[in-house]
């Protein structure tokens, strides 16, 4: 009969699994006396654990990188573009791609079809690609590429107010 296998029975692999070693058992012994920590020194003492802001003398980094100071100072910190606006850009192709020759193009209609889905964020319709539709398209901004092609279709272009 075979071996019955169940929680009952479970090992670690061979080999998996080692004795933990035993410093500080006798001048003798592996690890003894100094117990493997060398000899005087912050290193040998107890509660001697990685600090982690400890840079060894170094300026910390928390002191060396720049603060956010006051609710509207992006342009204080790195990760923050001055200046940036936040838009989310739709371009011709895709407008040719999802609307009908005549159809009124709004930013509903253009989160309905998946384009300029973020709900608050200003749609702007940039001008990469053709168009051959008349299409009238209403939007928060357009490029300038983009509102002489529209216009060059025969299409309209309304801007919205942000």
């Amino acid at each position: 009969m075979g071996q019955e296998i169940g929680l009952h029975s479970l090992k670690p692999a061979e080999g998996s699994r080692h004795r933990k070693k035993r410093i500080g058992r006798g001048e003798a012994g592996a690890g003894g006396k100094t117990g493997g920590r060398g000899q005087k020194g912050w290193g040998a003492r107890s509660g001697n654990g990685r600090q982690t802001n400890l840079e060894g003398g170094q300026m910390p980094i928390h002191m060396r990188l720049r603060k956010l100071r006051g609710p509207h100072m992006k342009k204080s910190m790195p990760f923050e573009q001055f200046g940036r606006t936040h838009t989310q850009p739709v371009n011709l192709r895709d407008l040719e791609a999802r609307f009908d020759d005549g159809a009124t193009v709004g930013p509903a209609e253009l989160a309905a079809n998946g384009l300029a889905t973020r709900k608050g964020v200003p749609v702007k319709i940039l001008g990469q690609g053709d168009l051959t539709k008349k299409l009238t398209i209403t939007a928060h901004g357009f490029s300038k590429t983009a509102r002489e092609k529209i216009e060059s279709a025969g299409g309209a272009v309304n801007v919205l107010d942000s």
